[in-house]
């Protein structure tokens, strides 16, 4: 794996004192790899920041993309091209949109209206990224609710119903990944519910 060190540096002066914790991660994760200079493998992965992807070239087959650049225009040989720009978020009626987004402030969007991931912050992040996201727009949720309308107690709500704890949780998991491996592979997920059910209380 290549990384630029330059590029790194380049990308921390834009982003400045504003940048996500997110980002700073993962940008110092990218600094340790530059400061490995051995590359003793036949194949390399190569990063490299603001390229951005002008044109596919090629006689009936990719040869090459052509990117612009913050140095002009450069033209990269390849057979093989795999998409990964992320998505835009489709707006709904009466819910402030706009660049692709959901209008909000750090995940509020009106009274009693709140949006997460994607439909948030645009396309960026990874799954962990989705999780803190959530946890940080609940903790928000929390903090503005009132007093609560009165409502039946919860054990009455569930009284009679089969329900999930951790330790059920713990059965079901166990379960999947003993399903899996006689097939190589890390779990057999139970996609059915009454299954799911009779594992966790049997």
């Amino acid at each position: 794996m290549k990384i630029s060190k330059d590029d790194i540096q380049g990308a921390l002066s834009r982003v400045g004192e504003t940048i996500e914790k997110e980002t700073k991660s993962n940008l110092d994760a990218m600094s340790l790899i530059a400061d490995n200079s051995e590359f003793s493998h036949q194949r390399t992965m190569e990063f490299v920041f603001q390229y951005t992807p002008k044109e596919i070239v090629g006689n009936g087959k990719v040869e090459a993309v052509i990117f612009d650049t913050p140095k002009g225009e450069v033209k990269i040989p390849c057979g093989l091209v795999i998409t990964a720009i992320g998505y835009v978020s489709q707006g709904l009626a009466g819910v402030p949109f706009e660049s692709g987004k959901v209008a909000n402030t750090f995940g509020k969007v009106a009274d009693n209206l709140y949006v997460v991931g994607w439909a948030k912050r645009g396309p960026s992040g990874v799954i962990g990224t989705n999780k803190s996201d959530a946890a940080g727009v609940i903790e928000l949720l929390t903090s503005q609710l009132g007093q609560p309308k009165d409502a039946p107690d919860i054990k009455e709500l569930l009284a009679g119903k089969k329900i999930i704890e951790q330790s059920h949780w713990e059965k079901i998991n166990a379960a999947e990944v003993a399903a899996g491996e006689p097939h190589g592979k890390p779990r057999r997920k139970v996609v059915e519910i009454k299954a799911m059910l009779d594992i966790a209380h049997n």
